[in-house]
């Protein structure tokens, strides 16, 4: 039992270390439409507006924090998805699939990589 919380500890230490490390693009506003270039990325544009966007308005902080300068791995995305940390809820396949989570991953790195355009 004190090993679980050990390496669940460890997990989220590392997670913190690895959101602290943001690219260049915090606070950077998004300029121009973002439109997905592939159909997953389009239809994990659905599942985002649907739940995420409330909190993370085009994926920039609001009630929640900014996920475009997050460069966490799929995985952590989707572990953060799906048990939630602080106050963000969890969102169980009942919420959102799995197809819908992988959907709603692309899209987030597809939005991460997002450049700017220039005026």
């Amino acid at each position: 039992m004190k090993r679980a919380f050990f390496v669940i500890g460890l997990f989220l230490f590392l997670a913190m270390v690895l959101a602290g490390c943001g690219s260049a693009r915090r606070g950077e506003p998004l300029t121009g439409a973002f439109e997905p270039q592939n159909e997953v990325a389009a239809r994990g544009q659905l599942v985002f507006m649907k739940y995420c966007n409330q909190c993370h308005p085009k994926g920039e902080a609001g009630l929640g924090p900014s996920l475009n300068n997050k460069p966490l791995p799929g995985f952590l995305m989707k572990f953060q998805v799906r048990n939630g940390l602080g106050a963000m809820p969890s969102f169980p396949p009942s919420h959102i699939s799995d197809q819908e989570l992988d959907d709603l991953i692309a899209y987030l790195k597809a939005l991460r990589h997002h450049k700017a355009e220039s005026r």
